[in-house]
Protein backbone atom coordinates (compact mmCIF):
# COMPACT_ATOMS: atom_id res chain seq x y z
CA UNK A 1 0.00 0.00 0.00
CA UNK A 2 0.70 3.23 -0.51
CA UNK A 3 -0.07 7.02 0.33
CA UNK A 4 -1.88 7.02 -2.87
CA UNK A 5 -4.30 5.36 -1.45
CA UNK A 6 -5.45 8.83 0.25
CA UNK A 7 -6.61 9.95 -2.93
CA UNK A 8 -8.86 6.94 -3.97
CA UNK A 9 -12.49 6.81 -2.73
CA UNK A 10 -13.41 6.90 0.93
CA UNK A 11 -14.39 2.86 0.65
CA UNK A 12 -10.88 2.23 -0.13
CA UNK A 13 -9.74 3.93 2.75
CA UNK A 14 -12.03 1.78 5.47
CA UNK A 15 -10.70 -1.43 3.69
CA UNK A 16 -7.16 -0.78 4.30
CA UNK A 17 -7.81 0.99 8.30
CA UNK A 18 -9.83 -1.96 8.93
CA UNK A 19 -7.01 -4.55 7.35
CA UNK A 20 -3.84 -2.33 9.32
CA UNK A 21 -5.67 -1.57 12.70
CA UNK A 22 -7.41 -4.99 13.19
CA UNK A 23 -3.96 -6.64 12.09
CA UNK A 24 -1.98 -8.01 15.00
CA UNK A 25 1.10 -6.83 13.68
CA UNK A 26 -0.24 -3.16 14.31
CA UNK A 27 -2.13 -3.57 17.62
CA UNK A 28 1.08 -5.70 19.02
CA UNK A 29 3.14 -2.44 17.57
CA UNK A 30 6.12 -4.99 15.93
CA UNK A 31 7.96 -3.39 13.56
CA UNK A 32 8.64 0.28 14.74
CA UNK A 33 12.11 -0.05 15.18
CA UNK A 34 11.66 2.06 18.43
CA UNK A 35 9.64 4.63 17.18
CA UNK A 36 6.51 5.79 18.65
CA UNK A 37 3.19 4.24 17.90
CA UNK A 38 1.65 7.51 16.45
CA UNK A 39 -0.40 7.10 12.93
CA UNK A 40 -1.83 10.16 10.85
CA UNK A 41 -4.51 8.87 8.99
CA UNK A 42 -4.74 12.14 6.27
CA UNK A 43 -7.84 13.18 4.41
CA UNK A 44 -9.26 16.06 2.32
CA UNK A 45 -11.21 18.90 4.48
CA UNK A 46 -13.67 18.63 1.69
CA UNK A 47 -14.16 14.93 2.95
CA UNK A 48 -14.67 16.03 6.47
CA UNK A 49 -18.39 15.26 6.88
CA UNK A 50 -17.61 11.95 5.46
CA UNK A 51 -14.53 10.65 7.24
CA UNK A 52 -16.77 11.72 9.99
CA UNK A 53 -19.10 8.61 8.99
CA UNK A 54 -16.49 6.48 8.38
CA UNK A 55 -14.40 6.84 11.65
CA UNK A 56 -18.01 5.92 13.11
CA UNK A 57 -17.77 2.56 11.17
CA UNK A 58 -14.25 2.21 11.94
CA UNK A 59 -15.21 1.74 15.61
CA UNK A 60 -17.98 -0.40 15.18
CA UNK A 61 -16.89 -2.67 12.59
CA UNK A 62 -13.22 -3.21 14.76
CA UNK A 63 -15.87 -3.73 17.80
CA UNK A 64 -17.44 -6.83 15.79
CA UNK A 65 -13.89 -8.51 14.91
CA UNK A 66 -12.42 -11.83 16.15
CA UNK A 67 -8.66 -10.98 16.99
CA UNK A 68 -6.93 -13.42 18.13
CA UNK A 69 -3.94 -11.31 19.64
CA UNK A 70 -6.78 -9.95 21.90
CA UNK A 71 -8.41 -13.24 22.97
CA UNK A 72 -10.84 -13.46 20.09
CA UNK A 73 -12.73 -10.32 21.14
CA UNK A 74 -12.84 -6.97 19.14
CA UNK A 75 -10.61 -3.64 18.77
CA UNK A 76 -11.91 -1.11 21.52
CA UNK A 77 -11.21 2.15 20.02
CA UNK A 78 -11.15 5.15 22.72
CA UNK A 79 -12.05 8.62 20.30
CA UNK A 80 -11.10 11.91 22.03
CA UNK A 81 -12.14 14.72 20.02
CA UNK A 82 -9.96 17.83 20.78
CA UNK A 83 -12.27 20.34 20.02
CA UNK A 84 -15.10 18.52 22.57
CA UNK A 85 -11.97 18.09 24.84
CA UNK A 86 -11.60 21.88 24.61
CA UNK A 87 -14.96 22.63 25.15
CA UNK A 88 -15.43 20.62 28.21
CA UNK A 89 -12.58 22.17 29.94
CA UNK A 90 -13.89 25.67 29.17
CA UNK A 91 -16.83 25.20 30.95
CA UNK A 92 -15.27 23.14 33.84
CA UNK A 93 -13.35 26.01 34.77
CA UNK A 94 -14.33 29.16 36.57
CA UNK A 95 -14.35 32.55 34.71
CA UNK A 96 -13.00 35.80 36.23
CA UNK A 97 -16.07 36.85 37.69
CA UNK A 98 -19.36 36.07 39.35
CA UNK A 99 -18.29 32.68 39.33
CA UNK A 100 -19.50 32.08 36.02
CA UNK A 101 -17.86 29.50 33.52
CA UNK A 102 -14.78 30.28 31.60
CA UNK A 103 -16.66 28.60 28.22
CA UNK A 104 -19.32 31.53 28.91
CA UNK A 105 -17.05 34.57 29.01
CA UNK A 106 -14.83 33.30 25.72
CA UNK A 107 -18.89 32.84 23.95
CA UNK A 108 -19.28 36.16 25.33
CA UNK A 109 -15.89 37.98 24.20
CA UNK A 110 -15.61 36.45 20.66
CA UNK A 111 -18.00 38.35 18.65
CA UNK A 112 -16.17 41.14 19.22
CA UNK A 113 -12.52 40.32 20.24
CA UNK A 114 -9.50 40.90 17.66
CA UNK A 115 -8.66 37.57 16.34
CA UNK A 116 -5.35 38.03 17.59
CA UNK A 117 -6.49 38.55 21.63
CA UNK A 118 -8.62 35.27 21.14
CA UNK A 119 -6.24 33.26 19.83
CA UNK A 120 -3.52 34.45 22.39
CA UNK A 121 -6.50 33.94 25.16
CA UNK A 122 -7.62 30.66 24.29
CA UNK A 123 -3.75 29.84 23.95
CA UNK A 124 -3.29 30.45 27.51
CA UNK A 125 -6.45 28.86 28.66
CA UNK A 126 -5.76 25.33 26.60
CA UNK A 127 -2.15 24.89 27.26
CA UNK A 128 -1.24 22.11 25.78
CA UNK A 129 1.05 20.99 29.01
CA UNK A 130 -1.17 22.25 31.47
CA UNK A 131 -4.84 21.52 30.45
CA UNK A 132 -4.96 19.27 27.36
CA UNK A 133 -2.42 16.67 27.88
CA UNK A 134 -3.81 15.58 31.66
CA UNK A 135 -7.02 15.56 30.38
CA UNK A 136 -6.07 13.32 27.63
CA UNK A 137 -3.85 11.53 29.97
CA UNK A 138 -6.95 10.88 32.18
CA UNK A 139 -9.42 9.33 29.77
CA UNK A 140 -6.40 7.19 29.08
CA UNK A 141 -6.36 5.97 32.76
CA UNK A 142 -9.81 5.92 33.03
CA UNK A 143 -10.90 3.42 30.22
CA UNK A 144 -9.62 0.52 28.66
CA UNK A 145 -8.93 0.83 25.08
CA UNK A 146 -6.54 -0.76 22.40
CA UNK A 147 -6.03 2.33 19.83
CA UNK A 148 -6.64 6.03 20.46
CA UNK A 149 -8.50 7.93 18.06
CA UNK A 150 -7.24 11.81 17.65
CA UNK A 151 -10.47 13.50 16.10
CA UNK A 152 -11.91 17.54 16.10
CA UNK A 153 -8.09 18.46 14.79
CA UNK A 154 -9.10 20.93 11.88
CA UNK A 155 -11.94 22.93 14.57
CA UNK A 156 -9.05 23.08 16.93
CA UNK A 157 -6.77 25.32 14.94
CA UNK A 158 -5.25 27.75 15.42
CA UNK A 159 -5.40 27.46 19.11
CA UNK A 160 -3.92 23.80 19.00
CA UNK A 161 -1.60 22.76 16.28
CA UNK A 162 -1.54 19.30 15.92
CA UNK A 163 2.72 18.72 16.00
CA UNK A 164 1.92 20.50 19.73
CA UNK A 165 -0.05 17.67 20.30
CA UNK A 166 1.88 14.67 19.11
CA UNK A 167 4.80 16.54 20.65
CA UNK A 168 3.74 16.09 23.92
CA UNK A 169 1.69 13.18 23.98
CA UNK A 170 4.82 10.62 23.52
CA UNK A 171 4.97 10.90 27.51
CA UNK A 172 1.65 9.65 27.85
CA UNK A 173 0.18 7.87 24.96
CA UNK A 174 3.31 5.37 24.01
CA UNK A 175 1.38 2.28 25.28
CA UNK A 176 -1.24 1.50 22.56
CA UNK A 177 -1.40 2.99 18.95
CA UNK A 178 -2.33 6.22 18.29
CA UNK A 179 -4.37 7.54 15.14
CA UNK A 180 -5.13 11.12 13.89
CA UNK A 181 -7.50 11.91 11.72
CA UNK A 182 -6.03 14.79 10.19
CA UNK A 183 -7.60 17.04 7.56
CA UNK A 184 -4.87 17.79 5.12
CA UNK A 185 -1.02 15.98 3.82
CA UNK A 186 1.74 14.15 5.77
CA UNK A 187 4.31 15.45 3.19
CA UNK A 188 7.54 13.71 3.27
CA UNK A 189 10.70 14.80 1.23
CA UNK A 190 14.38 14.80 1.20
CA UNK A 191 14.84 18.72 1.32
CA UNK A 192 12.22 19.20 4.05
CA UNK A 193 11.86 16.36 5.55
CA UNK A 194 8.37 15.39 7.50
CA UNK A 195 5.56 18.21 7.72
CA UNK A 196 1.64 18.26 8.21
CA UNK A 197 -0.12 20.37 5.85
CA UNK A 198 -3.34 21.45 7.20
CA UNK A 199 -6.24 21.70 5.00
CA UNK A 200 -3.56 20.92 2.64
CA UNK A 201 -2.65 24.96 2.10
CA UNK A 202 -1.17 25.51 5.54
CA UNK A 203 1.94 24.35 6.70
CA UNK A 204 1.34 23.37 10.96
CA UNK A 205 4.75 22.79 11.05
CA UNK A 206 7.68 20.18 10.99
CA UNK A 207 6.82 16.62 12.57
CA UNK A 208 8.56 13.61 11.41
CA UNK A 209 7.53 11.17 14.44
CA UNK A 210 4.83 9.27 12.90
CA UNK A 211 3.64 6.91 10.33
CA UNK A 212 1.35 7.49 7.40
CA UNK A 213 -1.10 4.75 7.97
CA UNK A 214 -1.83 4.31 4.30
CA UNK A 215 1.92 3.10 4.31
CA UNK A 216 1.64 1.06 7.19
CA UNK A 217 1.59 -2.74 5.81
CA UNK A 218 -1.18 -4.96 7.02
Amino acid sequence: MTSKISHQPLANHFDHLIQVIGGERFLQMRGLNNDLPFYICEFRANEAFEMQRMQRQLISSLANLQVPCLGGRGVQVLEINLYDLCVELLQAREGSSDGGRLWDEVLAIEPDAEKDNLLELLQNVLGIEDYLIPAIGERLQQTEFDVLFLTGIGEVFPYIRSHNVLNNLQSTAKDKPTVMFFPGEYRHSLEQGASLELFGLLHDDKYYRAFNIYETQV
